[in-house]
């Protein structure tokens, strides 16, 4: 007989219905039969057990909220019924040990990447275009199109001409085969841009916070090299930049170019000089190939946007899975979002592996969420319209389900946003809950790969950095195949294991590290937003 109802945890005194289930429909589950005394949607939960006012709700074994008024055996739960309820968390209450999954077949396993010099590898080859200032981003705009269009073989303006005939190495400027098909100029090497709304206007903290980013962009192994331009006169100097550089890669060899526009006289003139030197280091980047490599060199970015009721017991516990595998290979795992961890952080506290860390996490915690408070808002804001209708009720239930990304390995190192992944092993990285923002700060910590699960569906990409979409269910996965690479949903229907899912998408994430597109790659998907965490003055 189907599975009309599913515990997560043995504590927990709610279910989750797998279907759509009517309301005096009697469900046979774990020996006893129950009476919906409501209709209840798939993804939605309902209640074990009658539920006084201000009694606890347990999901996942964690603290997931409290009933507003009596709950009914067999009623949904609600945002009427039920508030945002999370544990009192002072420091470690002890000290996790760690089953280290069996990963036998996967340790002689390898990716093709890119080697760069300080050990670092890539699972992309990208030549990177961003302004330190947004006064810049017309000008990244007009670069964006010369270089994309003209190194595809597409449309022709003036500037295109000038890197045709760069292209053509003879000095010629004939556009008579420019249009046709877009067969790249070059086979072994991307060209990316980025856009923001930065560098200036803030408060100085936001220009250094940017920098931080900007800087671990270019030192991200995915990364060949750089072109920034300057206008001159903004709070993000160039200095700045060199400086954020250096803290995060002392002993840089990459190229990084830099053109400041109030010392070069006309747009003319500073897209001329831009054009040829870059087209010049592209060309010398495109000239690096792809090595064999372990596993142990992939970073992996852990993501959930656009969750849903089954993104708890399906997508997340499979990333959580590979996260397992991943650093019990002594590679890197990141989780983010600090919104949705708010609920489990006595869980992520006790697994931290010394004082230092559990203090700095909850310390970054209390600092985010007074932030938000004084913002007006607060955590238990966090569950979007579409997490509520499709059963995420409360900040703490989403968090508990967010949380299963992270699998269960200790977890090595705090990171505050901006600063970079070092230490192999489970890292946790302080951004908001907002999915590009995450995402961006992943790529900007060293990420190489991010896994994104999704139970709504959500276009997300990365400029430097490839995004594997996971849909927790099949419906999702049918309905938006074009922005969906791995479906979980046969972990609901009790097809397949969280761990054989795992091994399907550990095979995926091997073949996109080596050169495969994902979904959001052949959408040309380019997100970034970086966090601004100040005001403007």
């Amino acid at each position: 007989m189907e599975k009309e109802l599913i515990k997560v945890h043995p504590e927990d005194n709610v279910a989750v219905a797998l279907k759509n289930l009517k309301s005096n429909t009697t469900v046979s589950f774990e020996g006893e039969d129950i009476v919906l005394t409501t209709d209840v949607k798939a993804k939605h939960k309902i209640a074990l057990t009658t539920l006084h006012k201000d009694e606890k709700i347990y999901m996942y074994g964690v603290l997931v909220g409290s009933a507003s008024e009596t709950i009914e055996k067999g009623a949904v739960i609600t945002t009427e019924n039920v508030k945002h309820k999370t544990e009192k968390v002072t420091g470690k209450t002890e000290t996790v040990n760690w089953n280290i999954p069996d990963v036998t077949k996967w340790k002689d396993r390898t990716f093709n990447g890119y080697h760069r010099e300080d050990g670092q590898i890539g699972t992309r080859n990208v030549w990177l275009f961003f302004p330190l200032v947004f006064c810049e981003n017309r000008n990244i705009e007009v670069l964006k199109e010369v270089f994309e269009k003209e190194l595809l073989n597409e449309d022709v303006n003036k500037h295109r001409l000038l890197l045709r005939s760069l292209v053509n190495r003879d000095g010629t400027t004939d556009n008579s085969d420019i249009t046709g098909d877009t067969v790249p100029v070059f086979d072994n090497i991307d060209v990316k841009f980025i856009t923001h709304q930065g560098g200036c206007g803030g408060i100085r903290q936001d220009s250094e916070s940017l920098s931080q980013l900007l800087a671990g962009y270019v030192n991200n192994p995915n990364v060949a090299g750089a072109t920034v331009l300057s206008l001159g006169c903004q709070n993000l100097q160039i200095q700045i930049l060199k400086d954020a550089l250096n803290k995060v890669a002392p002993n840089l060899n990459k190229p990084v170019l830099i053109y400041e526009q109030q010392k070069m006289g006309t747009v003319e003139e500073m897209l001329n000089t831009i054009i040829k030197d870059s087209f010049a280091e592209i060309k010398k980047a495109n000239q690096i190939k792809r090595k064999p490599a372990p596993l142990s060199k992939l970073k992996i970015g852990l993501e959930c946007g656009g969750s849903d009721g089954f993104s708890g017991i399906s997508a997340n516990p499979t990333l959580g899975q590979v996260s397992d595998i991943i650093t019990a290979l002594k590679g890197t795992a990141i989780l983010s979002e600090f919104p949705e961890l708010c609920g489990v952080e006595q869980e992520l506290v006790n697994r931290c592996v010394d004082e230092k860390q559990s203090s700095r996490f909850l310390q970054l915690m209390q600092d985010f969420e007074k932030s938000v408070v004084d913002a007006g808002s607060g955590f238990d804001m966090n569950p979007s319209p579409g997490n509520i209708k499709d059963g995420l009720i409360t900040d703490a239930m989403k968090s508990a389900g967010a949380a299963k990304k992270g699998g269960t390995s200790p977890i090595v190192e705090i990171l505050d946003y901006g600063e970079y992944v070092t230490k192999s092993g489970l890292n946790l990285l302080c951004t908001p809950g907002n999915d590009v923002e995450s995402t961006t700060a992943m790529a900007g910590s060293g990420a190489n790969i991010i896994l994104f699960t999704t139970g709504l569906g959500t276009p997300t990409g990365n400029p430097i950095t490839p995004v594997i979409k996971v849909a927790s269910n099949s419906e999702l996965a049918l309905k938006m195949p074009d922005i969906i690479d791995i479906d979980t949903g046969a972990i609901i229907r009790g097809e397949k294991s969280i761990e054989e899912m795992a091994d399907v998408l550990m095979e995926y994430i091997v073949d996109i590290a080596s050169g495969k597109k994902t979904k959001a790659m052949e959408l040309n998907q380019n997100d970034f937003i970086p966090w601004k965490r100040g005001v403007s003055l």
